[in-house]
């Protein structure tokens, strides 16, 4: 079979956006304290726009995994998703890790983000992306926590080796994390490379390699393993304009930085070649073969 046709009976796959503005990311954590927040220069609305510009050129649809702090200070720019036919998502209120939290806090997270997102765009959450896939071997009791809030899927959990985040042991694709509950866990993506795992669901790993990778781990997906890949980013990746934090470590600043002016053509290239669809979707697709 061609490349083509394969391509054609390819699976749709998951197209998310994790909605947080430059200041709020993993790598910035230590540097910029959460009370320094409302004072700094707001972009994701902006980029959330030439974002939504993007896909409808594209004709797609995507996941819109969004802080409860951004929405509720974004309230048009929900609405403006919502109406464009996407899926809002959570992504809890403020950036924090859930191996931070205890299983009370987290289902206050929950709660408060779901509310404000389900407020303000009339849409029913039913997916959740905990913030740097920091559901791991360190939060045995997050799924359950999910399952009894009525969660339909989470997409939390990155099943590599990572500094800052990676359950190795967790399956490569969906599975139900809590028995007796239909809640379904559907990892960002990973390809096989001589007997190891790599990541390549989307975020700085897309920016920072070849495009040619991204194309080859989202076939071999596709094609070898017949399963849909789950893709992500940020809006802030596609604003090279956004300012500097200088203060940073150089590591944080060299995965933040690089190749940001790139980042919107690979995305479109990315979005034209592979077929693409929301998270809930995906997740009752995916759930059939769970079961």
């Amino acid at each position: 079979m061609g490349a083509r046709a394969a391509d054609a009976i390819a699976p749709v796959n998951g197209l998310s956006v994790d909605v947080e503005d430059w200041f709020q990311v993993g790598a910035f954590e230590t540097v910029i304290e959460r009370a320094e927040w409302d004072g700094l220069a707001m972009r994701v609305e902006a980029n959330c726009a030439a974002i939504l510009d993007m896909f409808e050129r594209a004709g797609v649809k995507g996941t819109f995994f969004t802080l409860g702090w951004v929405a509720k200070r974004h309230p048009e720019m929900m609405r403006r998703i919502a109406e464009a036919g996407h899926e809002i998502a959570s992504h809890g209120w403020d950036h924090a890790r859930v191996f931070t939290l205890d299983p009370a806090r987290f289902a206050s997270d929950l709660h408060e983000t779901r509310c404000t997102l389900e407020d303000i765009t009339g849409q029913r959450v039913r997916g959740y992306r905990a913030p740097s896939f920091s559901i791991d071997a360190r939060t045995p009791w997050a799924h359950e926590v999910l399952a009894d809030h009525g969660y339909t899927y989470s997409s939390s959990v990155a099943p590599i080796v990572h500094d800052h985040y990676g359950w190795r042991e967790a399956p490569r694709f969906a599975f139900q994390p809590v028995p007796g509950s239909p809640l379904l866990e559907i990892p960002v993506t990973t390809a096989e490379f001589a007997g190891r795992r790599i990541a390549a669901g989307g975020g700085g790993f897309f920016r920072v390699l070849p495009y040619g990778v991204s194309r080859w781990a989202i076939r071999q997906v596709n094609t070898r393993d017949q399963r849909p890949a789950v893709f992500y980013f940020h809006p802030w990746e596609i604003d090279p304009n956004q300012p500097r934090v200088t203060h940073a470590p150089l590591r944080s600043r060299l995965r933040h930085y690089t190749n940001l002016a790139r980042m919107q053509s690979k995305l479109a290239q990315l979005i034209g070649e592979f077929r693409w669809g929301r998270m809930d979707e995906v997740a009752a697709r995916e759930a059939v073969l769970a079961a």
